[in-house]
This record gives C-alpha cells, sequence and structure tokens, in this order.
C-alpha cells in the first residue's frame, strides 16, 4: 500500500508577516527535497479536506472556534498570541490543516494506505481546547486522535511527539484519558515551560537538556517510549512530526540530525506493524532550517514508503 502525502493550496496562503520563521517556504522545502531525492513518484498525492466543526469540536470549546472565526480578518493580519496572527488565508489554512489529519486516518483505517504523511500548515501541537498559541491554532494531531477513537471506533491511539518543543496543547486535550497514550521528547528549559511536572499516567514526557542528540534522543525511546507504546498496544500511532530538534535550527539547541528520524520511524514502523496493523499518520510540526527540515522530512518519509 502507498504512503500518502496530504496537502492543500491555503498552506502557502497562510503568512504571519516578514521574517516569521513559521513561513511558506517550509512545504516547498519538503516538497522541493521529496523530488531530488526521488520519492515523490513513491507517494499518493491528496488535497486535504477541511475539518468540520464537529470534528474540531472534539477538542476545542465551541466558544474558542467561534472566537477564531470572528478573529479572521478581511485584510491584514490579526495577532491571537504574540507569535501567532491570523491573515485573510489563515482560518481556511487551519480548518484544512486538521482535515488533513482527520483525512489521513481515515485513508490508513480504509485500508487504502499503510502511512501518511501531512504537509500541512499552521501546526498544531501547542493549539490548547481553549487556547492559540505557538504558531498554533487548532490541534490538528488531536483533531485526528479524537476523529479516531469517535469514527472509527478505536480503543487505543498513541501519539508521539518529537518536536524540540514541548506539545502542550496535545497535552492539555488527553490528559487522563486511558484511550490516548502520549509519548514526547523535547528540549527543557524552553518554550512553553512545562511539560516535566504533574505528569498524567497516559503522559510520556522525556526532557531533554540543550546539547543533548543522539545518544539521548535513542535512549529516551529505548528505554521510555518503546515499553509505553508496547504495553499499550495502540491501535493506530500518531505522529507530531516537528523537525526543530536537528542541529541547524535556530530556535533551539537539540543536536539530531536526519539520521534520527530515520531511526525513530522505523522503531514505529516496527511498533505499529505489531500493533497497529501498520497504521501511521504522521503531521507535521515544527522546523524552521528549511534544508534541514526538507531532508529530516523526506527521510522520516523515506521509511514509512520502503515499510
Amino acid at each position: 500500500m502507498p504512503t500518502a502525502f496530504i496537502t492543500h493550496p491555503s498552506f502557502l496562503l497562510h503568512e504571519m508577516g516578514p521574517y516569521h520563521p513559521e513561513c511558506p517556504e517550509r512545504l516547498t522545502a519538503i516538497s522541493d527535497r521529496l523530488i531530488a531525492a526521488g520519492l515523490d513518484p513513491y507517494v499518493k498525492h491528496y488535497t486535504a479536506p477541511a475539518a468540520t466543526r464537529e470534528q474540531l469540536a472534539r477538542v476545542h470549546g465551541a466558544a474558542y472556534i467561534d472566537g477564531i472565526v470572528a478573529a479572521s480578518p478581511e485584510a491584514g493580519l490579526h495577532f491571537i498570541d504574540p507569535d501567532t496572527a491570523l491573515n485573510p488565508h489563515s482560518l481556511t489554512a487551519a480548518q484544512h490543516a486538521a482535515g488533513a489529519v482527520v483525512h489521513g486516518v481515515d485513508l490508513v483505517m480504509r485500508g487504502e494506505c499503510a502511512t501518511a504523511f501531512c504537509a500541512v500548515r499552521p501546526p498544531g501541537h501547542h493549539a490548547e481546547r481553549r487556547r492559540a498559541m505557538g504558531f498554533c491554532i487548532f490541534n490538528n494531531v488531536a483533531v485526528g486522535a479524537a476523529h479516531a477513537l469517535a469514527a472509527h471506533g478505536l480503543k487505543r491511539v498513541a501519539i508521539v511527539d518529537f518536536d524540540v518543543h514541548h506539545g502542550n496543547g496535545t497535552e492539555d486535550i488527553f490528559q487522563g484519558d486511558p484511550r490516548v497514550l502520549m509519548v514526547s521528547t523535547f528540549q527543557y528549559p524552553l518554550y512553553p515551560y512545562c511539560g516535566v511536572e504533574n505528569q498524567a499516567a497516559n503522559m510520556v514526557n522525556i526532557p531533554l537538556a540543550a546539547g543533548e542528540g543522539s545518544e539521548a534522543f535513542h535512549a529516551a525511546v529505548v528505554d521510555r517510549w518503546l515499553p509505553a507504546l508496547e504495553a499499550f498496544q495502540p491501535e493506530l500511532i500518531l505522529v507530531s512530526a516537528g523537525f526543530d530538534a536537528h542541529r541547524e535550527d535556530p530556535l533551539a539547541g537539540l543536536k539530531f540530525t536526519e539520521a534520527d528520524y530515520a531511526w525513530v520511524t522505523r522503531e514505529l514502523v516496527a511498533v505499529a506493524a505489531r500493533h497497529a496493523q501498520r497504521r501511521i499518520v504522521s503531521t507535521l510540526e515544527g522546523g524552521y532550517a528549511l534544508s534541514a527540515l526538507g531532508r529530516s522530512a523526506a527521510e522520516h518519509i523515506r521509511v514509512m514508503v520502503e515499510a
């Protein structure tokens, strides 16, 4: 079965001002690298639908959704967080970004694809149930997980987050929910300065110090993630795929390489083969050094294609 590559034209129209690191060129870097690496013919391209209000409301409050709609400007930029702005295309992009993960879940659950990568903007894992932050508007991976539980009747969904920043929004939405296991690594201390205290039983959050790289990441995965995933036996794995822990990324200080992203993807593919009928849906989060982002995402996708 092919690997789905899901995106939408609106993602390139969402802009938050000149020099903002979360820029449209991020997606171009990934697409260009897939072509250069010879991978593009091996993925099946899909256009993301918009998430419905019902799908968004499974993880976000009604007042929050209404507030985002009301804040969408007809022109210019409207900041809803010091780092996060809406332009006239941002609401559409955010709806399709969440919808991409929903579509990925549907594709793998129907058996049309074993794996999927959602090349989306804006990212999502900082968006809490009632608050936008950190470049994120709707929590894309959470919308996908909730859809898998509600629409496909799954009982165990795992979320894996290797972004350099802690996925506080995903934790806010699912902490204490026994149907969802979240395993993550992130640099600490670093924005959003949380994830290390009062962890719920279904949260396996592993902070890493600035300057740590492959050895620390591999140890976290082998010693903490994999035993938790094996015990949980997920029926579906969702990935918050942030590539900003790469050593070239300007916004943080971890030292991962593209080989690390390939390695962890192979580990997840193996878990998915044992427990989840190979089903993995990955969605883009961070990654702001364009060349490193393209190389890292391509290696992540390559492993899914070759699985």
